[in-house]
């Protein structure tokens, strides 16, 4: 088959030609309206300025035309990229990140949610560095990880240098079918040092949320409450790729699922850190599963610079508990700011 070809559509001569029937100059300057279009033989070659549509002295339907050209790249790109799809030829890295899925697919299928259900709104996104590594460090909350995907979108959709975030997950993500390929082909991987320094230092905007399982499985009366961080091995990590880690705070997803019990029964049985029982699940089924619509706010803190330490300042135990705590309490003080300034859960 052959490769389908996006061809743009370029008005540029049409306008010209309206131009100057209407008597436009260059540079906005009006003259004289001609009556028609310049005879051919007064123009180098016998070429016809503004194509046919000039040189029949019909006016170009611009709205028309767009919009057939708009559709025509969009079908021819829709075929080129099954066409990759279905021979192979398309790019993963070592990860397993399939770029071109996430960003047409992926990022297509999270954007409606972030923009139209929860309406994120974004807040120092300037903070994450044009170029080169960095860590972004999260709370973590809302009984399903829902706020990591958000995260995502947030970061792909508004950086200014359309920067992609790589999430590290938890053993679990790995071990659920179809989960486990769609995290890989979304850029995620696993959440261990080896990782996450190889992708800093490749350049990468990696993101982690420390508190975890503790953080997403916590009940509803402990919203916003940030749980123990672990041993601060984001910050050794950060330390040893010599990357600024970015503080990140977020707010709303606590109530999308209001978690008022945990069957620690079915979560043995299940094999789950726990089993979430809210106001709707599993009392209303698959129903009871739906998020609540809340209104979230997700907030990027200043940079806390890590390239200033020497090479051995990673293995100091009293330095990483401090900028552990520092992190932290950055966070954590910034989502009671958010709490304060929020009007409602749900406007």
């Amino acid at each position: 088959m052959a490769d389908a070809k996006v061809i743009p559509f370029d008005d540029d001569r049409s306008r010209s030609g309206a131009a100057r029937r209407r008597g436009v100059l260059p540079g906005g300057a009006r003259g004289p309206a001609t009556a028609g279009p310049a005879p051919v033989s007064a123009l180098p070659g016998g070429q016809v300025p503004g194509g046919a549509a000039e040189a029949t002295g019909a006016a170009p339907q611009d709205g028309d035309a767009g919009a057939g050209s708009g559709w025509d790249r969009r079908i021819a790109g829709g075929l080129a990229f099954l066409r990759r799809r279905l021979t192979g030829d398309y790019d993963v890295d070592e990860f397993g990140y399939d770029k071109e899925l996430t960003d047409q697919v992926l990022m297509s299928v999270l954007r409606p949610l972030a923009d139209k259900y929860f309406r994120v709104e974004v807040k120092g996104i300037e903070n994450i560095p044009s170029d080169g590594g960095a860590l972004v460090v999260a709370n973590h909350s809302g009984t399903l990880p829902l706020d990591g995907l958000m995260l995502q979108v947030a970061v792909h959709d508004n950086h200014p240098a359309e920067r992609h975030l790589r999430l590290l997950a938890a053993d679990l993500v790995f071990m659920l079918p179809v989960v486990n390929e769609l995290a890989r082909k979304a850029g995620h991987t696993l959440a261990c040092a080896e990782d996450a320094e190889r992708l800093l230092q490749g350049g990468e905007v990696v993101g982690v949320m420390p508190e975890g399982f503790k953080g997403i499985g916590k009940p509803f009366g402990e919203r916003y409450k940030l749980q123990r961080f672990g041993r601060g091995g984001f910050v050794s990590t950060a330390l040893r790729a010599g990357v600024p880690i970015v503080p990140c705070s977020i707010v709303g997803a606590e109530e999308i699922y209001p978690m008022i019990g945990n069957s620690k029964t079915l979560a043995r049985v299940l094999g789950v850190p726990y089993f979430p029982i809210t106001p709707t699940f599993p009392w209303l089924g698959p129903l009871g599963a739906l998020p609540l619509p809340t209104k979230w706010t997700i907030q990027f803190g200043e940079p806390i610079p890590t390239d200033g330490y020497p090479p051995e300042a990673a293995e100091d135990p009293m330095l990483m508990f401090n900028l552990t705590d520092q992190v932290r309490e950055q966070i954590q003080h910034t989502l009671y700011k958010l709490l304060v300034q929020r009007r409602s859960v749900f406007f």
